[in-house]
């Protein structure tokens, strides 16, 4: 593994402008879940949350109790310039496996494919024990071999279903239909409910 990928490494892809998976905006399949979530009272948490766009467009639609989660500072500033109403608390700067809160959603966007995966075991058994009982997995991941040294890492569905095995239940498990330009058809849409 060439990368460290720990919060100096992180930081400094961020400091230095170093973040290609970054579109700017909060990406078309996260958005349009977004656009039909009725309950504004529910915790959401967006782990691995990078400029965390998703978070910004939840607060900008009136949900109050969004977390995002990373190891990095400067994307958490970043979010905080463009979104002041995003309390502090809400601004986790740290390890996503360290996290003791519990949620109702947990949004995934290029967390998963930044992690070591030797951990993508361990990233399932923890959004197990983070999500509320019923609780929500949903995003969308890399259905498409990628990098083996350096993020993003590729992987697979098959792969992937072997992880979540008897801590979670697919709600919906397919090929993403409305990915970004850049990642038509090597994305699947995971909406996945705990256990």
């Amino acid at each position: 593994m060439k990368a460290g990928l720990d919060e100096n490494y992180w930081n400094n892809r961020y400091i230095n402008n170093d973040f290609g998976w970054d579109v700017g905006e909060v990406s078309t399949p996260l958005k349009e879940y977004i656009d039909q979530l009725a309950n504004h009272e529910l915790r959401i948490l967006i782990p691995g949350a990078g400029n965390a766009y998703e978070a910004e467009y939840l607060s900008n639609k009136g949900f109050k109790n969004v977390f995002v989660c990373d190891l990095a500072q400067e994307p958490l500033s970043n979010l905080k310039k463009r979104c002041p109403a995003i309390a502090d608390s809400q601004l986790i700067h740290g390890n996503f496996f360290d996290l003791e809160q519990s949620f109702d959603l947990v949004l995934e966007q290029t967390f998963f494919c930044a992690i070591n995966p030797t951990l993508r075991k361990s990233y399932f058994e923890k959004m197990h024990r983070i999500l509320k009982p019923g609780g929500k997995l949903v995003g969308v991941m890399f259905d498409a071999p990628m990098n083996t040294d350096t993020p993003p890492f590729g992987g697979s569905a098959q792969e992937y279903e072997t992880y979540f095995a008897g801590l979670f239940t697919k709600h919906t498990y397919e090929a993403c239909h409305n990915s970004i330009k850049p990642r038509a058809g090597r994305e699947i849409f995971v909406n996945l409910r705990r256990i």
